[in-house]
């Protein structure tokens, strides 16, 4: 995810601050057992000083010594573990946990950004974004079929509109289900109001649960910082361009209700082209059948779409105006 600097010191405090915790935590640990075990503070007591004189013996070469500075730390730790044991204790029980053991709450597993760090980076992106607030009621708890016809039929596909958002649902199940075994995307298209935007967000409620990276944008803000990377070559919007071909989920939102030209056409085609090749997934979801898609981004565009998208169809009367009115249809 493209961070600012700000972001960036953010997430590297809470990492600070969690590593200090893990630290505290197991003081406070290891003094409460040995308040309940005053003979455990001796024996590491015992084994520091052991361990302190047995580096100084190593440095002086004096091999008897050592060796009986060995065995005496190996009796000390067996006396240790026999008195933990009593007492249903272990050694781990004194070493800090980790929220993340990969990177042991460093943010850095091998030289590189560790998955948790990635996520951290989304989740305050999200959260500062609002979008998380939204995940929190656009989800798979609280959608509902109910808003949706059984008595409306589509008359080419002879779906009915309930039979359509079920047909989507199962779709996203699936998308969801296979993410990790399965290149997918998903293309949502058809009237206001009929659960498409709702149904990108459970998509990506459920996957950001599941720890994947997930980039979210209105047409409008994806080719807004399309057009800042190419053309003003914006630092935070060349590191978010980066990041678009990079992410585990894409969502593009409200396709078409930006300013079209050439350069949206081009761009679009460049962004789900590429994501293609790296077998990435994206979302889509738009008012735009597919003629008009073809119309306004070119047939390269709808070649792509319609050859490497699952493409679902939602009609029916517009929910919001229902729920507005606390109307459900018939």
């Amino acid at each position: 995810m493209p961070l600012t600097n700000t972001q960036y010191d953010q997430i590297t405090r809470e990492y600070d601050a969690r590593q200090l915790k893990n630290v505290r935590d197991a003081e406070s640990r290891t003094k409460s057992a040995y308040e309940q075990i005053p003979r455990l503070k001796e024996i590491d007591d015992a084994i520091a000083s052991c361990s302190v004189a047995q580096a100084r013996r190593l440095l002086d070469g004096d091999s008897h010594a050592l060796a009986e500075l060995r065995s005496r730390l190996a009796a000390y730790r067996s006396e240790k573990d026999r008195l933990l044991l009593q007492h249903g204790l272990s050694a781990d029980d004194f070493k800090p946990s980790y929220t993340c053991p990969d990177c042991r709450d460093t943010g850095y597993a091998g030289g590189k950004r560790c998955h948790c760090f990635d996520q951290a980076a989304i989740d305050l992106v999200y959260t500062q974004s609002g979008l998380k607030e939204i995940l929190k009621k656009e989800n798979f708890d609280h959608f509902s079929f109910a808003y949706y016809s059984d008595s409306d039929v589509h008359p080419v596909t002879g779906l009915s509109s309930l039979a359509a958002a079920q047909n989507a649902v199962a779709s996203c199940r699936l998308f969801i289900d296979t993410f990790a075994l399965e290149f997918r995307n998903l293309y949502f298209y058809g009237d206001t109001g009929t659960g498409k935007t709702f149904l990108s967000n459970c998509v990506a409620k459920e996957l950001m649960d599941l720890g994947y990276s997930v980039i979210y944008f209105t047409s409008f803000q994806l080719f807004d910082i399309l057009s800042r990377g190419v053309f003003r070559r914006d630092r935070d919007a060349v590191d978010a361009h980066r990041n678009l071909f990079s992410c585990d989920l894409l969502i593009i939102d409200d396709l078409g209700t930006e300013l079209t030209n050439t350069f949206t056409a081009s761009q679009l085609f460049l962004c789900i082209n590429e994501r293609i090749l790296r077998r990435k997934s994206t979302i889509i979801s738009t008012n735009l059948g597919m003629d008009r898609l073809a119309e306004l981004y070119s047939e390269r565009v709808l070649s792509r779409i319609s050859s490497s998208y699952t493409l679902l169809k939602l009609f029916g009367a517009d929910i919001r105006i229902l729920k507005r009115h606390r109307i459900q249809p018939e």
